[in-house]
């Protein structure tokens, strides 16, 4: 029977198996990664991420076209055995597992540059965690937000990270705590492909310090929701940049049921960019009969 060599990670609680597979020899199928996400069944994950060398991979051929430098691949996958362009939380984790397994070495303050379906990302080590240069970003529609505790549907921003959010602010705290999200929310108009959808109040005070509080929740697709979603705390940043205006800073401490994510808008030649910086923490190897 064969046998996977594992790691589960997680980025302030949104957690993942990991695996090396660098020369793209042991490929993953829906059903295997509903099987190892399986919460009772198998492993139990928001996701898995297969380490592989970009050029081992078909996905990668675009990621070294535009950084021929971008050796490794984040090969993800949602619990429900879906594709993901990109994942916030994952890719933190992702580069601290290369460097666990001596796939890679980065000091402090260094960069690296990773493949994704949704382009080339930057991770920097800094300290404990690490920081991802998420790129460029793009506001899309509004539209309507409909969710199991919420009296009447609410509008929501649409945010473009390379994977699609819909951000949409509630009254207060209450309202954040109220919500069940063990059911899809509902979008109108629905995009292609589907969202990850974001429920965001402030703290009081807004701003402390030169920086911006809010509080999340998210529905993440093809998971369901999570303790956290790095690019859906980005996603609700902007969105809540977007609400208030020029006078809106432009770092915001972002605090999710698994701990608090930091996100940084800054000018670059080419125009904004956004990054993402938290913790990435291993927890245990082991194997698995598959």
């Amino acid at each position: 029977m064969p046998v996977l060599k594992f790691t589960k990670g997680h980025g302030t609680g949104n957690d993942f198996v990991l695996y090396s597979d660098p020369e793209g020899v042991a490929p993953l199928t829906p059903h295997l990664v509903r099987t190892l996400c399986d919460r009772r069944f198998g492993i139990g994950a928001d996701g898995v991420i297969r380490a592989v060398r970009s050029r081992a991979i078909p996905d990668g051929a675009d990621s070294l076209a535009e950084e021929p430098d971008a050796e490794w691949f984040m090969d993800y996958w949602n619990a429900d055995g879906t594709t993901a362009e990109m994942c916030g939380n994952g890719i933190r984790v992702y580069v601290h597992y290369l460097i666990s397994q001596g796939l890679l070495t980065l000091d402090d303050s260094e960069s690296v540059a990773i493949g994704t379906r949704a382009g080339v990302k930057d991770v920097a080590r800094a300290g404990d965690g690490y920081t991802v240069d998420l790129g460029h970003w793009q506001l899309g529609i509004d539209r309507l937000v409909t969710a199991q505790g919420l009296r009447v549907p609410r509008p929501g921003v649409t945010i473009d990270l390379g994977n699609l959010h819909v951000v949409t602010a509630l009254a207060g705290e209450s309202k954040l705590d109220s919500l069940d999200l063990t059911q899809l929310p509902a979008l109108d108009p629905a995009p292609e492909g589907g969202a990850n959808v974001e429920f965001v109040v402030p703290e009081e005070p807004l701003i402390e310090d030169g920086a911006a509080r809010i509080n999340m929740r998210v529905y993440e697709r093809g998971v369901g929701e999570t303790l956290s979603c790095g690019t859906g705390a980005t996603a609700a940043a902007l969105a809540f940049r977007h609400w208030g205006g020029s006078g809106m800073p432009n770092t915001w401490n972002v605090t999710v049921p698994g701990g608090q994510l930091t996100v940084r808008m800054f000018d670059s030649a080419d125009g904004e960019r956004v990054s993402l910086a938290g913790p990435a923490t291993l927890v245990y190897s082991g194997e698995f009969a598959i």
